[in-house]
């Protein structure tokens, strides 16, 4: 029996594999899989309540982003920032009031929340797209590639690895990539994975009508970023942020309670009559994250030269944001390399 041979397979279903994919079509090559171990598409973009819970902003030098977006007829508009802001900075100080230069642009959201990239780029493929299938074997054979999957087997000419490089140790490679390939794999820290987010939604947004912007930022306490997270016809309202770390070990319930009681402090009573509250441990989520969480506090090292390598003699290369040599662990970082990658296949 001959297997059917796919021209690509794409490993991962998040933003660069779905631009990869979305490049593939653009050249004129439709002959391709996506897998996903997810039962959902996006990856790390992950949108509940109109709350972004992964990647939400982007600045103007992020060309990728603002293209594709321009391509995709998606729009995007501006983090609101206006009011005075807080910070806390110490348990034995007041809080510390301050307004954002209005003359220095904020960062981007975009229209419809982060998935509204996502669905666009999704959407012509979902034939394509392959949920809740788990890769666990790549081997190189004499015609291709042949991709294991805990549901069944797929062969390819080409293979692109779009998920993060920790993640993809958990794959079994024949023949074995380099041992230099697998130890910068292994110490390659996976964007968000040890992120806790938080988001609340309300009637109105009382925080601006106190004039204050939603901004908190906490160097102490339960919080430690918090924004303004209304959506762009301002008819949703709500705040959205992070989480301190130390309070992962607590239980959700006096987790909650502290994060309530530290944003009703420094926003007002009103936080309290929430509608919705909802919490995104990302350190929880088996695609994103391992056992062995790290958390990273400073920024760090992506898109090492052993990623832009290609192996099985020629065959398989990887790609995402923590491989990008420009603006790694980022969404512009993401598209690139998913477009990148593409090129270096066709030459």
């Amino acid at each position: 029996m001959t297997e059917k041979i796919s021209e690509y397979i794409i490993i991962g279903a998040g933003l660069s594999g779905l631009t990869s994919a979305y490049y593939l079509n653009k050249s004129g090559i439709t002959d391709f899989k996506i897998l996903e171990s997810r039962d959902r598409v996006g990856g790390r973009i992950v949108t509940r309540d109109g709350i972004d819970f992964g990647a939400t902003w982007f600045q103007n030098h992020h060309e990728e982003v603002i293209a594709l977006l321009d391509a995709l007829g998606v729009e995007k508009y501006h983090q609101y920032n206006e009011g005075k802001s807080v910070l806390v900075y110490s348990t034995m100080a007041p809080e510390h009031y301050f307004e954002n230069d209005p003359d220095t642009p904020s960062a981007y959201r975009m229209k419809g929340n982060s998935q509204a990239l996502i669905h666009a780029l999704a959407k012509p493929l979902s034939e394509k797209i392959k949920l809740n299938t788990n890769v666990i074997g790549i081997h190189e054979t004499e015609n291709g590639i042949k991709v294991e999957t805990d549901k069944e087997t797929f062969f390819a000419k080409k293979v692109i690895v779009t998920i993060p490089p920790l993640i993809a140790t958990r794959i079994s490679f024949s023949p074995e990539l380099p041992p230099e390939v697998n130890e910068t794999m292994k110490k390659t820290h996976t964007w968000m994975s040890n992120a806790i987010k938080v988001g609340l939604t309300f009637k109105t947004p009382f925080w601006r009508a106190k004039n204050f912007s939603g901004m908190v930022i906490g160097q102490v306490g339960a919080v430690t970023e918090l924004y303004d997270h209304n959506d762009a016809e301002n008819s949703h309202f709500a705040l959205m942020g992070f989480v301190n770390e130390g309070l992962r070990d607590v239980s959700e319930e006096n987790r909650k309670q502290r994060i309530l009681d530290y944003l009703s402090k420094y926003l007002g009573a009103e936080v309290l009559d929430y509608l919705t509250y909802e919490e995104k441990d990302w350190s929880q989520d088996k695609h994103t994250s391992c056992e062995t969480i790290k958390s990273i506090y400073m920024s760090p090292s992506y898109g090492n030269p052993v990623f832009a390598k290609s192996f099985m003699s020629g065959k398989l290369r990887f790609s995402g944001a923590e491989t990008s040599p420009i603006h790694g662990g980022y969404m512009d970082g993401a598209i690139y390399s998913g477009i990148n990658t593409v090129k270096k296949f066709l030459g």
